[in-house]
């Protein structure tokens, strides 16, 4: 039978991206080759790719840390709450991550991504877990333009021999910053929460880490794709940090909000586990990546979940949140189930959280 032309183009495409991801150049090597115009897999469909921008005035919290140990905790865990519940983003300053680290961090994702192509095809790999130097999400509708080189430590130990000799000494150090800043941000959610300090560190959800070190190099056609996919995180938090070229929006409101560059700041965003876990009381925001023609512009997402072999545990609403006026919003479930349906779901919790709603909150 002969193929329809909407089959051959499908056709045309899958061939296209096979042959990308056999090279294993990435998209830093489409770049470095001369292209002009990108491939057909990275384009997205129009309606993707609505632009509509808030006010200019209009930014996400800033939170100023100092103090969190002393007399202004009560003043943050509110700024926290307030943040969480309206945004489900904030910046942070006064978080105890030394700007050097920082900028080492930063500078050690470049040397990475920057290595010869040679060097790097060692780390390339499809798989979902381990450390790997993966695709540009190729799994969704359009592939994203960027490369990244994950590093999972399971159980939240840094294991320094896990991370590629050029970046090791920087990324070890800082996930170790990582790691205190996540105990910090544990205690003061769960207080946000109005649950007691050590609440979320009881329930083991976010020993897992995953660090997502991002290189979106310069696009030819930036205004026809995304440097990275709309989408929240399937995780209880992620703490952001980044270079200084700004493409990072959130949608807030139904409207895209920039989020500006703050040297020395970092930024944390609530993920769709603890939307869950929070009886829907903080919100999991919708984010993406602008594609530009400068660049490279870079980026250190630290994603913490359950470790794995908590993978098939239940998490549910707080105890403490649910009355018989304010029931569990969201059934009972499990970071491998809440996966299975992220991926089939456009990894977006406003299209997700539904399938897993009690049938008295299904609309």
């Amino acid at each position: 039978m002969e193929a329809t032309p909407r089959a051959e183009n499908i056709n045309s495409l899958a061939e296209e991206m096979k042959a990308f991801l056999e090279s294993k150049e990435g998209v830093k090597g489409l770049v470095d080759s001369g292209i002009t115009k990108i491939p057909s897999f990275f384009i997205r469909p129009a309606d993707s790719m609505d632009a509509t921008l808030a006010a200019p005035h209009l930014q996400i919290p800033e939170i100023d840390l100092k103090g969190f140990e002393g007399e202004r905790r009560r003043e943050i865990v509110d700024a926290i709450r307030d943040a969480a519940q309206t945004w489900g983003f904030f910046r942070m300053v006064n978080h105890c991550v030394p700007i050097p680290t920082m900028e080492n961090m930063i500078d050690a994702i470049r040397q990475f991504h920057e290595q010869p192509q040679d060097v790097k095809k060692a780390w390339y790999s499809r798989n979902e877990s381990g450390q790997r130097l993966t695709d540009c999400n190729t799994n969704i509708k359009a592939a994203a333009w960027r490369d990244t080189l994950a590093l999972e430590f399971p159980d939240g130990e840094i294991n320094e021999q896990a991370i590629p000799q050029v970046c090791r000494k920087a990324t070890s150090e800082y996930m170790k910053h990582m790691v205190q800043l996540k105990d910090t941000l544990s205690e003061l959610i769960s207080e946000a929460l109005g649950l007691r300090r050590h609440y979320l560190a009881s329930i083991k959800c976010m020993k897992r880490a995953l660090i997502q070190c991002h290189y979106h190099p310069p696009c030819p056609q930036p205004e026809l794709t995304l440097g990275t996919s709309t989408h929240t995180d399937p995780s209880f938090l992620t703490i952001l940090l980044e270079n200084n070229i700004d493409r990072l929006q959130v949608l807030h409101q139904d409207q895209w909000v920039n989020v500006p560059h703050r040297h020395g700041y970092l930024i944390a965003n609530i993920g769709d586990f603890l939307q869950i876990v929070s009886n829907d009381k903080f919100k999991s925001a919708t984010h993406r990546v602008l594609a530009g023609s400068v660049g490279p512009r870079i980026s250190a997402a630290c994603c913490f979940a359950p470790m794995p072999a908590l993978k098939d545990k239940p998490y549910g609403a707080a105890e403490e949140l649910v009355t018989a006026d304010n029931p569990p919003i969201y059934k009972r479930t499990s970071l491998h189930q809440y996966l299975s349906c992220y991926k089939l779901n456009g990894k977006d919790a406003r299209l997700v959280l539904p399938h897993f709603k009690n049938s008295c909150h299904v609309e």
